[in-house]
């Protein structure tokens, strides 16, 4: 799912040094272990958060090939709860949200009426409630809608300012996250949870993650979250586990052609642009935006969202035009240099049909990139899982 990385504009600190500008941005659980990891923060969606530690290329090949933690705090949880949750629920997201049982998780979204994205988010079904677990930067809107929308026996409880969130992600996450947990995690399905206790106090640890690895992540308390953070560092020690920050969340998450709000997908393109009617169940009766998704699916869409690879080392970012036959058609919406295939990747918006050669301009040079089906990354271990 998503979640916002930052952008050229992110306001950078100095390792360990929060700078003038970011004195005023929230600190997650984790913040005094980031400073004492010597990480680079940035202020990203109102928080001071790491956006690498010792590398973006080697905390990427970190996750790739064994395990890595990231601090995903800055996330939103939202608990529906009552006997109209699940008719709410239904109503406000795009994907089924009654075929989730207990344990449960989904990916789905949340559409304005028009069908513009308000948010891309997951659905966990838990014992007492149906968790939404949003994007940072669109909590305070997502709320407020979600807020503004209930209707019958319903209470919306914003969990999150006591939640902290933990990812551990790689192909060694499994015995790692298992030394930290009651439950045995090996029975936790792919897109599956399980409310367990994390070092002795109640948790959701799910079979979820952002970067094409299997991994767990772990809600907890966030009076809790350091010494989780640090139980974790010190069962993965022989794994060779280490942090990792958002700008290897962001390679990781785009190796494997996942959307990212704010830059894939926002409220201008609804998901049938985006590719994600999967997550999209017009059968399933009435809900916010259906009908204006169902007649832009039926008129068919103007632009698509694609993958493409570039030649040589220039790298397209968001906001590089797109060329087909010498005229700009569109614009990449992400782009970055794999670590993973050692290419330019990116993904970005074309008109609806085109195929094969492009060119993207980056910083005035036509630099020749090719349309190629997603995920660019095929050989991450989550794919073993589901």
């Amino acid at each position: 799912m998503l979640r916002r990385a930052p952008g050229p504009s992110a306001r950078h600190g100095g390792r360990g040094d929060v700078g003038e500008k970011t004195k005023t941005a929230r600190r997650t659980p984790l913040h005094e272990a980031h400073v004492e990891l010597d990480a680079r923060l940035v202020e990203f969606a109102g928080f001071l958060m790491p956006m690498t530690y010792d590398g973006i290329v080697a905390e990427h090949r970190r996750v790739r090939e064994s395990v890595g933690l990231f601090d995903v705090s800055h996330m939103g949880e939202i608990h529906i709860r009552g006997d109209g949750a699940l008719d709410f629920v239904e109503r406000i997201t795009t994907n089924r949200a009654s075929a989730l049982d207990v344990g449960g998780v989904q990916y789905s979204a949340m559409c304005y009426q028009d069908g513009g994205f308000i948010d891309d988010l997951l659905v966990y079904r838990l014992s007492d409630s149906y968790m939404l677990v949003v994007n940072a930067a669109n909590h305070a809107k997502d709320l407020e809608w979600i807020r503004s929308h209930a209707a019958g026996d319903v209470e919306i409880d914003d969990a999150s300012d006591r939640t902290a969130l933990i990812a551990v992600q790689g192909p060694n996450a499994g015995p790692v996250a298992d030394r930290v947990a009651e439950d045995d995690l090996g029975e936790v399905g792919y897109y599956r949870s399980t409310e367990t206790n994390v070092l002795g106090s109640g948790a959701v640890v799910s079979r979820t993650g952002y970067t094409g690895e299997d991994g767990f992540e772990i809600y907890c308390g966030t009076d809790r979250a350091p010494e989780v953070w640090s139980a974790l560092m010190e069962a993965g020690h022989e794994y060779g586990v280490g942090p990792a920050g958002l700008g290897a969340r962001d390679t990781l998450r785009l190796e494997m052609g996942y959307a990212l709000y704010g830059n894939d997908i926002d409220e201008t393109r609804t998901p049938v642009e985006a590719n994600l009617m999967w997550i999209t169940r017009l059968k399933k009766g009435d809900f916010i935006g259906r009908d204006a998704i169902a007649a832009r699916r039926e008129r068919g869409p103007v632009a698509r969202l694609v993958g493409f690879e570039a030649e040589g080392r220039r790298i397209p970012r968001h906001g590089h035009g797109i060329i087909v036959g010498g005229e700009t058609v569109g614009e990449v919406t992400s782009g970055t240099f794999s670590p993973s295939l050692e290419r330019a990747i990116g993904m970005g918006y074309v008109p609806d049909g085109t195929n094969g050669g492009i060119e993207i301009d980056v910083r005035g040079t036509a630099v020749p990139a090719t349309i190629v089906p997603l995920p660019f990354y095929r050989d991450g271990t989550v794919r073993s899982k589901r």
